[in-house]
């Protein structure tokens, strides 16, 4: 089988190749094919369909638009493998910005400048209201939503490729984020302290738990006799506006945080006013009940628990304060104490201690400087009298290290690190 390209117009390209001889009638066949770009992306999609030739992946090109594909992948792939959130996010981002820029384009004629045009679009001016672009974070999502669906096109048979593999995202900056002194958070908690929500943002100073787990929080599930709270719900609202209470999306998020007396006590009088109101209302406090309930006992909206948050840090002086931020708080005062990363992991609920220590990393020089002045005690002179005996004469024997006739530090340095080494 071979294939050839020719030029149709500028930036125009018919690829033709030969397809398998037809089994009925013994005929040759051959198939012709239009890519867009340049004369390399002709070529590279004449080597894709020689090799998927070779291999028996062919697919033969279709006139499916990439609008008809994207939706018809939110409907049998989106719908069944993300939550609802998510796949309302998605859905959002097919509609408002894909679709329009574009979904008239075949899916097997997409190609790769086609899309890289497209980010830098949305760089200069993707907003909805016309006052600029999108920020590089916006665009990656993107990208990650097209690439999905055409990681499921492929999979399904209806193209060779997913060309979005080989376009290059904007690059992400990382944000620096924003967390409370020690100082700050006291101002931030007396703020609140006069507000209906200031156990909620205690607790969420406290446990570093997010918003939505907080929420979906209930009785049952607060254990204070042995000062514990278990995460195993997160609460969200659609924009539709139904209030949704489901498992967390990953097992490492269900999970046990250790509650301190302190809050232990806040949680204590806390309940006994909610079992006073519900008396008022002529009801009585289920285990099933949510712990922070509006006053007719319906759960309370996230976007009002973010108001609040907003009126608070204004009136207090703590501008440019996210409410995720407070759970960065936890965790970094955590950290700055002492505490081990892998506790801190488990309490914030990340899959492992990696992603804690990728997200954190700026607490971590000071943790490094430590961490080394303690590893650097172990070979001061005044240590070595509470060593082992054993140690101690192997010390004496220079640990079997030939050094030269003076005594160096870096050699002694060596002699111990070649005891330690034999001991283990």
């Amino acid at each position: 089988m071979k294939g050839h390209i020719y030029k149709r117009a500028k930036d125009s390209w018919t690829v033709v190749y030969d397809l398998p001889v037809d089994i009925m009638t013994q005929k040759r066949q051959q198939k012709s094919q239009t890519i867009k770009g340049t004369k390399r992306d002709a070529e590279r999609a004449l080597r894709e369909i020689m090799v998927s030739l070779e291999q028996g992946s062919y697919v033969k090109p279709n006139k499916i638009t990439l609008s008809e594909w994207l939706r018809q992948w939110l409907k049998d792939y989106a719908s069944m493998n993300t939550t609802d959130r998510t796949q309302e996010s998605y859905t959002s981002i097919v509609e408002r910005h894909l679709i329009p820029s574009l979904g008239n384009i075949f899916i097997t004629e997409l190609q790769p400048q086609q899309i890289q045009s497209y980010y830098a679009d949305k760089m200069n001016n993707g907003r909805a209201d016309g006052k600029g672009g999108l920020s590089a974070r916006s665009v990656v999502y993107h990208h990650r939503i097209l690439s999905k669906a055409l990681d499921y096109a492929v999979k399904m048979g209806i193209t060779v490729r997913n060309v979005a593999r080989v376009v290059q995202p904007p690059r992400v900056q990382r944000i620096t984020m924003r967390t409370l002194s020690a100082d700050e958070v006291v101002t931030f908690l007396d703020t609140a302290r006069e507000t209906d929500y200031y156990v909620y943002f205690a607790t969420l100073l406290y446990t570093g738990l997010r918003r939505g787990e907080l929420l979906a929080l209930r009785w049952r599930n607060l254990d204070l006799d042995n000062a514990t709270l278990t995460v195993v719900e997160t609460a969200y609202k659609l924009g539709n506006g139904d209030y949704i209470i489901k498992e967390p999306k990953t097992s490492h998020s269900r999970r046990t945080v250790t509650l301190p007396s302190s809050l232990v006590d806040l949680f204590k009088a806390y309940r006994t006013d909610q079992e006073l109101l519900r008396i008022q209302l002529g009801i009585t406090l289920d285990v099933d009940d949510f712990v922070f309930i509006r006053y007719d006992g319906s759960p309370i909206n996230p976007s009002a628990v973010t108001l609040a948050f907003r009126r608070i840090t204004k009136k207090a002086g703590l501008r440019d304060l996210r409410i995720h931020d407070l759970r960065h708080t936890h965790a970094t005062l955590m950290l700055v104490a002492g505490v081990h990363p892998k506790v801190v992991s488990e309490r914030l609920g990340h899959a492992n201690i990696g992603i804690t220590l990728d997200i954190y990393s700026h607490v971590l020089p000071g943790l490094q400087e430590a961490a080394a002045d303690k590893f650097n005690r172990i070979f001061e002179p005044e240590n070595e009298e509470n060593l082992d005996p054993n140690v101690s004469k192997m010390l004496a024997n220079d640990g079997g290290v030939e050094c030269r006739p003076y005594r160096s530090r870096t050699c002694d340095t060596l002699i111990k690190s070649q005891v330690l080494y034999q001991l283990s």
